[in-house]
């Protein structure tokens, strides 16, 4: 009888301080997140990195929660998607905190460890913490989420993906090179946190591109009839005619809504950063393509491009003269041509 009095005790103890038990646990959890990312601080950045030795932005949340026995999705816009929305008056250590810095939707995550800071991997400085409404970071501040206590399922998708862009690939050959350009400003990404590689590229568009590099004024303004004087790139249409690389038609229009073919790419690359000059001789005459006769009008541009190429994206058999350049082929040609 005794035995059982004592046991009926330690039931109704248990019972009586479960809620207690849990509701400490759920604070310390985001104690102990904070402390153990703090652990990791001086880590250098690395693309793609999701380990010790080296980790981007996304990979750094995902592995420090995956501690915890929580699995976020492995693209920061992906888990931006993740968990319950928090105000920035409401933020708790272990919330994760987003931004938009690239101008792209949300490009970056970090960790918030209280007292208006947050650490995250960064380009920069590798793990660091820095104030959540620094000069930089304050003003690209998106919004937090609470996923301590919430289910979180892993995206599912063929291949781990890019930190800031959900359809570049981590294998892609030019992801160093989309990620680069798009750090500066010279070709971005879409508002879902898409970059889409494979689209086309316009005339239009490659000379306001060029110019985000180059940094050219015109003396005259724009002359061409299918360009107005009010259009977003007629300055940069008249700087890259003017000097030569971009050039209009004899019938008097630049064709802005025209596409670019690979040669065109190729010539006006060489024409801007004057790549035969900076290809080795002899790499240059390794560097050939089956389907480029040395006849060929664009030959040149072509097999120089291709010989200073950093990317491996022109490392191919074939060149495909006439098919339409892509944003992540542009991206992988002005890379090597001003690395």
């Amino acid at each position: 009888m005794k035995k059982r009095i004592i046991q009926m005790i330690i039931a109704v103890l248990l019972f009586s301080v479960a809620p207690f038990m849990t509701t400490q646990a759920s604070a310390s959890t985001g104690n102990e997140i904070v402390n153990y990312a703090k652990s990791l601080s001086g880590i250098a950045y690395k693309y793609g990195g999701s380990t010790p030795s080296g980790f981007d932005c996304s990979g750094f949340t995902s592995y420090v929660y995956k501690k915890f026995d929580v699995n976020l999705p492995r693209t920061a816009a992906s888990q931006y998607g993740a968990g319950t929305a928090v105000s920035k008056s409401n933020l708790q250590q272990g919330d994760l905190v987003f931004f938009n810095n690239l101008g792209a939707g949300i490009s970056h995550v970090g960790i918030y460890v209280g007292n208006s800071n947050f650490i995250s991997a960064t380009s920069s400085k590798g793990i660091a913490t820095v104030s959540i409404n620094d000069s930089y970071w304050g003003k690209y501040y998106v919004g937090a989420k609470r996923v301590v206590n919430e289910e979180t399922t892993p995206v599912a998708t063929s291949e781990p993906m890019s930190d800031v862009y959900s359809d570049v690939p981590l294998s892609h050959p030019a992801l160093n090179a989309i990620l680069t350009l798009s750090q500066d400003g010279v070709i971005n990404g879409y508002k879902n946190s898409t970059f889409k590689p494979e689209n086309s590229i316009t005339r239009g568009q490659t000379a306001a591109m060029l110019n985000r590099v180059l940094n050219l004024n015109a003396n005259h303004p724009v002359q061409f009839t299918d360009v107005a004087k009010s259009n977003d790139f007629a300055a940069d249409i008249a700087a890259m005619n003017e000097v030569g690389i971009l050039k209009g038609y004899s019938n008097g229009t630049f064709g802005i809504y025209e596409t670019l073919t690979r040669a065109q790419l190729a010539v006006i690359v060489d024409r801007a950063f004057e790549l035969q000059e900076k290809a080795d001789a002899q790499v240059r005459a390794a560097s050939i393509y089956h389907d480029v006769p040395s006849s060929y009008w664009a030959h040149d541009a072509i097999i120089a491009l291709k010989s200073i190429d950093q990317t491996k994206v022109f490392q191919t058999a074939n060149f495909k003269l006439n098919e339409d350049a892509s944003r992540a082929e542009f991206s992988a040609a002005i890379y090597s041509a001003t690395k």
